[in-house]
């Protein structure tokens, strides 16, 4: 018996078909254009975004984990979808460790993929992660999560670009006396790196780092870099012709005014 791909429309939000995908106990993979989510039998059990660190970003640059235990745990496990139970089971990780930075890592990214709610794009029935199973969350707890934290961020800061544009200092402002925690997040802000790529650095979590950058943005310490806007394509050169032709007209153009003159008087003329 085949499993038929329910399509959602185009025009449904993600959070609507979530919802619909949980009253059914539906199990696979939710795709929209900032991450997808899994679930197992109604379920959120895993969910990733290009936008925030991932589990083993977490768990290595914390210094929870060796990065060698994780690769060696996926290449063991990975096939199988139990990379967190072959941690877990090898001794390298407790799993309250594990539980603990996998809910963060999964509300992190659900933020990203959830909270501006844009439309699903594909849902792949019996899709699983490669993690595997560690702690199921209820959907109505992942969105209302999700709405939590931007209504926050908002209130610190209403700019949304700082959660995914390069950031860079502003010029000018006094930067002492900050918190320890923004002090840190402000010295790896560098022009370069967006706020995914400082919670990285700081092995800390994609919505914590967020908090503290909203809160620079606020102060006028930090400002998202502008986007380069494309050069101009240049004005093709006029085909060369052996035939002498027109002196070429003059580059600025005419004003309005003139310019509808000037053509009232060939209609003239041609009459």
């Amino acid at each position: 018996m085949t499993t038929s791909t329910r399509a959602p429309r185009t025009d449904e939000p993600a959070s609507a078909l979530l919802s619909t995908l949980a009253a059914q106990g539906a199990t696979g993979a939710l795709s929209t254009e900032s991450g997808i989510v899994y679930l197992a039998t109604g379920h959120v059990v895993h969910v990733e975004s290009a936008v925030t660190p991932d589990l083993g970003d977490l768990l290595t640059h914390s210094g929870a984990l060796a990065p060698d235990g994780w690769w060696e745990a996926i290449d063991q496990a990975g096939r199988r979808c139990r990379v967190g139970r072959q941690l877990v089971d090898s001794g390298q990780l407790p799993v309250g460790a594990l539980e603990l930075c996998h809910l963060g890592a999964l509300f992190d990214a659900a933020y990203f993929v959830l909270a501006h709610d844009g439309p699903a794009l594909r849902f792949r029935p019996g899709a699983a992660h490669w993690l595997g199973a560690v702690r199921a969350v209820p959907v109505d707890t992942v969105l209302r999560e999700s709405r939590r934290r931007r209504e926050l961020l908002h209130r610190i800061w209403p700019e949304p670009a700082v959660d995914r544009a390069p950031l860079a200092r502003v010029p000018g402002p006094d930067a002492a006396d900050l918190p320890a925690r923004r002090g840190r997040t402000l010295a790896q802000v560098d022009g370069v790196r967006t706020a995914a790529q400082i919670a990285t650095a700081l092995a800390c979590r994609t919505f914590h780092t967020l908090v503290e950058l909203r809160r620079l943005a606020a102060a006028g310490l930090v400002a998202p870099v502008a986007p380069l806007v494309p050069a101009p394509a240049p004005t093709p050169a006029p085909p060369v012709s052996a035939e002498p032709g027109p002196p070429p007209r003059p580059t600025a153009p005419d004003e309005p005014d003139t310019a509808l003159l000037r053509r009232l008087l060939h209609a003239l003329e041609a009459l």
